[in-house]
């Protein structure tokens, strides 16, 4: 079976935000990059798939050179492929990025389709929800988003959604697209022998012409930072007695 991840180089989270002066882009002069989380969740169920069912994992990203350090990432904890769509490091909008990202999958399909195109439910840093909707609107397949559970049987696929009383099961067709959320599982760590042949790894490119959005950027903002306060009562030295107990110091 052929599985494919579309993930995203995002700033780490928890990581402070600083804006360049025209309030227009993000200052990385100073950043640490990773994969979006709920991304990485998804690198790890296609994993998971391809060791229970056999198969290769591609993962396939837009954006600057950089972002070869995320692909080599997946790679290192069991991904067979990479795929780059290189940018000027400049963020396009969902409308934009799903155009590339189905410029990039229709060539990687021409020697037969991906059985299940995986997305992260969202992107750490801007939270649009549309993209893997927007591709599989684009391929024709069916598609489910906020994913907590993968089965593969015969020439479906059983997605299991979170609800407020319990879940939610849907029954699809394979080709199809799902975007998982995070906590869907337990993403690995890589292996010594998994970072070394992430070096060896040839990454791929796909050029494609840079598509107009349907955003147009005016200027980021960021949100007032929150002052938190901690009052210790009672006394001092008990109180730090306790905490050095309970390893929180």
């Amino acid at each position: 079976m052929r599985f494919l991840v579309c993930i995203k180089r995002v700033p780490a989270p928890g990581a402070r935000i600083v804006l360049t002066p025209d309030e227009r882009a993000i200052e990385a002069g100073h950043l640490s990059f990773t994969t979006s989380p709920h991304e990485e969740c998804a690198v790890e169920a296609a994993i998971q798939l391809k060791e229970a069912m056999g198969g290769t994992v591609t993962v396939l990203t837009l954006g600057p050179d950089e972002a070869e350090e995320q692909l080599r990432y997946a790679a290192s904890v069991g991904a067979d492929e990479a795929v780059l769509i290189p940018t000027d490091g400049s963020d396009p909008d969902p409308q934009a990025t799903a155009a590339a990202l189905l410029d990039a999958i229709r060539v990687l399909e021409a020697d037969g389709s991906f059985d299940l195109i995986l997305f992260g439910n969202e992107s750490a840093d801007s939270g649009g929800f549309q993209v893997g909707i927007r591709v599989a609107h684009g391929l024709g397949r069916p598609v489910v988003s906020g994913i907590k559970g993968i089965e593969l049987a015969g020439g479906s696929v059983r997605a299991r959604r979170g609800i407020a009383n319990g879940f939610e099961v849907y029954q699809l067709p394979l080709p199809a697209v799902l975007a998982v959320k995070e906590g869907i599982n337990l993403p690995r760590y890589p292996t010594l022998s998994g970072r070394l042949r992430s070096k060896k790894l040839e990454v791929r490119r796909h050029q494609t012409e840079p598509r107009p959005g349907g955003q147009r950027m005016v200027r980021l903002q960021s949100p007032p930072e929150q002052e938190v306060r901690t009052e210790v009562l009672g006394d001092a030295a008990a109180v730090v007695d306790v905490l050095e107990r309970l390893g929180a110091l």
